[in-house]
């Protein structure tokens, strides 16, 4: 068959036009498997990787404050950059911080204004707590209201038994829930966080589940309140950095003797968000080292890991 010059020529003219020269051809844009910040829904905009265990490197950046915690993590929220930390992925018990994973579950299951009613086996837990009444009825949202406040401990078993049918159920649950988060390390044997054989987590891992905390609306404002009143009697937060700071907006305080003092802060400077892990530290200290590191995360403009 023969091709008609004209058409060859026409042909060839494309040809060499849709490849152009080495210099005109233009290289095809990197496509990051990630979808763009500015493309994420909030509920994503949180680190899923920060940065790799170092045992040579306890303690990162070299100018970041000195803080008594034996563990902290500091996170700039909106850009998910890792600020500071020490020693990030050092087990150890983390006491009434694992809440934020007990409230996150309580708010995914939902139905927070259903009555529930006190069983025996939900007033037996030990201090802080509520004093509930066997027979009592009361909605999931003032327990929970009252576990965020004032972290009442009785409120979390009672949580936690009628969400999954017993403690044990329920904390089982929250090793789904956190190994979801990407918090692998992290092993936990109650709803609340009083010492008991093998419980455990990393500042780490509590940073993961404390920003997927943060992302619930309930418990920001929750976190906010420096007192609430619920079934006739008031009951003042634990976290003191809320009347002490301004620009403190939570999140959840913690404290046993096997985990020392803890706390998660979260605080808002204008249009920069930080959050705090802070394991392990002390009485004198927990408070004043929270809003130290935190007014210095705040000043840290374009940095991170």
């Amino acid at each position: 068959m023969i091709l008609r010059l004209p058409l060859l020529a026409t042909a060839i003219a494309v040809l060499f036009s849709s490849c152009g020269t080495p210099n005109s051809r233009k290289p095809k844009p990197f496509r990051s498997s990630q979808p763009s910040p500015a493309a994420r829904p909030f509920a994503s905009q949180f680190p899923i990787e920060w940065p790799a265990a170092d045992p040579s490197i306890s303690q990162w950046p070299p100018n970041a404050p000195w803080i008594k915690a034996q563990s902290y993590v500091l996170v700039d929220i909106d850009t998910g950059n890792t600020l500071a930390y020490k020693n990030l992925d050092q087990v150890r018990a983390v006491a009434s911080t694992q809440k934020l994973l007990t409230a996150l579950m309580i708010l995914e299951r939902g139905r927070l204004r259903t009555p529930i009613i006190i069983q025996p086996q939900d007033t037996k837990a030990p201090p802080s707590k509520m004093g509930l009444r066997v027979g009592q009825r009361i909605t999931r949202e003032d327990l929970l209201t009252v576990v965020l406040v004032k972290s009442a401990n009785d409120a979390s078993e009672a949580l936690a038994r009628d969400h999954s049918g017993s403690v044990p159920a329920f904390a089982a649950a929250m090793d789904r829930r956190a190994r979801q988060l990407g918090a692998f390390r992290s092993h936990f044997v109650n709803p609340h966080g009083l010492t008991e054989p093998g419980q455990r987590s990393t500042a780490r891992e509590i940073g993961r589940i404390a920003l997927a905390a943060y992302r619930q609306p309930f418990i920001r404002k929750t976190a906010l309140r420096q007192s609430a009143y619920i079934a006739g009697k008031t009951y003042k937060a634990t976290n003191k950095l809320l009347a002490r700071m301004p620009e403190c907006t939570g999140l959840k305080t913690g404290y046993t003797r096997a985990a020392g003092r803890c706390l998660v802060s979260t605080a808002h400077f204008g249009r920069k968000k930080v959050l705090l892990v802070q394991l392990g530290s002390q009485t004198k200290y927990i408070f004043n080292d929270a809003e130290k590191m935190m007014r210095w995360g705040a000043s840290q403009r374009g940095v991170g890991r």
